[in-house]
């Protein structure tokens, strides 16, 4: 147990906890935007990026308590690697966004609904763990799960290329499917990034 002449800064949490809330809502943003059509994706993607700009000012607000606090909860470069992997998280699910809509992808393979529903899980996993972060220890079950959940969308992104690449699709369409389904497994790899800087943290704590 460590003792502590000087209280810690607190506020650490309720900015994760924001960020976490950001993720969230990101993620529900890419679920509605693979079933709408191209009119209805322009207003999506829109959302999107007010979205990926909310999560944007929550991480700077992360690194200037960062350099303005005396005492922080944890390691000063934890936090900083956590603020940095959320961030990953919502710009890879802003890009994937993006992508759709610039290439206009039309119908995507239905197991690509399937690696955004596991996406759209890791969020709501980590939205719940981040206000823990003062006990660290007792998210074990977070980040087992998340790991879980990401080996899931290895396994899903490795049907969906050989889908992508059966012969269906002109060359130009492969790999614009391609690049997008790639930019979604970023995402659940980001998420597990997210969840191994918790862990260390929690190791670090011990």
């Amino acid at each position: 147990m460590r003792f502590r002449l000087t209280p810690r800064d607190e506020s650490f949490f309720e900015l994760f906890t924001r960020t976490g809330e950001v993720l969230v809502e990101a993620a529900a943003v890419l679920t509605e935007f693979l079933g709408s059509d191209q009119v209805r994706r322009v207003d999506l993607a829109r959302r999107m990026e007010e979205i990926e700009h909310s999560g944007d000012e929550a991480a700077h607000a992360v690194l200037r308590r960062l350099h303005t606090s005396f005492v922080t909860p944890f390691d000063r470069e934890d936090i900083h690697r956590l603020a940095s992997r959320l961030d990953d998280c919502l710009d890879l699910m802003h890009a994937a966004v993006d992508l759709i809509l610039i290439y206009r992808v039309g119908d995507l393979p239905p197991a690509v609904g399937d690696l955004v529903q596991v996406i759209a899980r890791q969020a709501e996993l980590t939205c719940e763990a981040l206000p823990r972060l003062n006990t660290p220890r007792a998210l074990s079950d977070y980040w087992v799960e998340v790991n879980r959940l990401e080996n899931q969308a290895d396994q899903i992104h490795r049907g969906l290329l050989t889908t992508i690449l059966g012969g269906e699709h002109d060359a130009i369409t492969v790999l614009k499917l391609k690049e997008v389904v790639e930019k979604l497994e970023s995402t659940a790899d980001a998420f597990e990034d997210v969840a191994h800087a918790v862990e260390l943290i929690a190791i670090k704590e011990s």
